[in-house]
């Protein structure tokens, strides 16, 4: 055997054996605990579903999952940390729809194009609520009242730029309706605007069906449609107003695991189908509902395309009522 055919060989050797070894340790993956990112408080309902979702990937993978809580800035700060993350698998988080808007807000820091999405495991369409005492039977009768009364139908639940202000105003918009044409009447959140309506102060609460349920239930409101393109597992008989109307309006509050940009491909493969395994689950399933929430998986591919889809949307709309900067 000649020398140059012997350093053809070792060398041929040397990379089979290297390919082997980086393909034996990515194949390993996680070799080491992982951490998953919470923009928001402890005790939440984002927290909360996380650390069930940590739980079982930890079940999944026999490695630890642990939930770590970065809050501030209106979740800015959390968000921020998942998407300036080493993008090695070993540490992702849950984002939510407020990481498509604060771009068009001024806040500089993240935008879901830092990303690599692994899957959607929850998703709650926002309601179009009003008193049973009003004279609309169904959604395309009141946006026919506000669209033939500007100014006269007032809205709320919500301070003005939040999410329920925005799919509202949204609605509006993507029905070529002017979004002022409905006046919002700003406040600090769901309950007192629902108060408010069963006193017949506002005309539409725009909010969950579960912040919604207990007027419903008790006969003093009632749910018209979601804002969604969906219709919810939870509520299957309140339609959508993408159904009703034959648009694409889709600003729902959602829930999913990402991590930074640059991820393994193979390691968001595999997070994606452990969580699909997981939201197929009946534990799963029913811990969800107990806690008023929906179970709603999209792939990757998919969630990215919803999370563009209301990155895109929602600034528009902002810019459409006065609030992009």
């Amino acid at each position: 055997m000649s020398p140059q055919f012997k350093r053809i060989v070792r060398t041929s050797v040397a990379a089979m054996a290297l390919c082997t070894i980086a393909g034996s340790a990515f194949a390993a993956w996680p070799e080491r605990a992982v951490t998953i990112i919470v923009p928001w408080s402890a005790g939440g309902g984002t927290d909360a579903t996380a650390r069930m979702v940590a739980a079982d990937l930890q079940e999944h993978f026999g490695q630890p999952f642990n939930v770590v809580n970065r809050t501030g800035g209106g979740g800015l700060v959390g968000h921020a940390a998942i998407a300036n993350a080493k993008p090695d698998g070993y540490t992702l988080g849950v984002i939510t729809i407020e990481s498509t808007m604060y771009e068009s807000q001024g806040l500089p820091g993240v935008t879901p194009k830092d990303y690599d999405f692994i899957g959607r495991y929850n998703a709650d369409a926002i309601g179009i609520n009003v008193s049973t005492k009003s004279s609309y039977g169904s959604a395309k009768d009141l946006i026919d009242a506000v669209k033939a009364n500007p100014g006269k139908i007032t809205a709320s639940g919500a301070n003005r730029g939040g999410l329920s202000h925005l799919a509202w105003a949204g609605l509006l918009n993507t029905l070529d309706i002017a979004p002022d044409a409905s006046v919002w009447v700003a406040s600090d959140g769901s309950a007192p605007a629902m108060q408010q309506i069963a006193a017949g102060a506002i005309d539409v609460v725009s909010t969950s069906p579960a912040e919604a349920r207990s007027l419903v239930e008790a006969g003093e409101v009632k749910t018209l449609a979601l804002i969604s393109g969906e219709r919810s597992e939870l509520f299957p008989d309140i339609p959508s107003t993408d159904e009703i109307f034959g648009i694409k309006w889709s600003p729902m509050p959602f829930r999913g695991l990402a991590g930074p940009d640059g991820m393994p491909k193979d390691v968001i493969e595999a997070l994606s189908g452990a969580l699909k395994g997981i939201t197929e689950d009946a534990k799963f399933k029913d811990f969800m509902k107990s806690r008023g929430f929906s179970v709603a998986y999209q792939d990757a591919d998919t969630f990215k395309a919803t999370v563009m889809a209301d990155y895109e949307g929602l600034g528009k709309t902002m810019k459409a009522v006065g609030l992009a900067k």
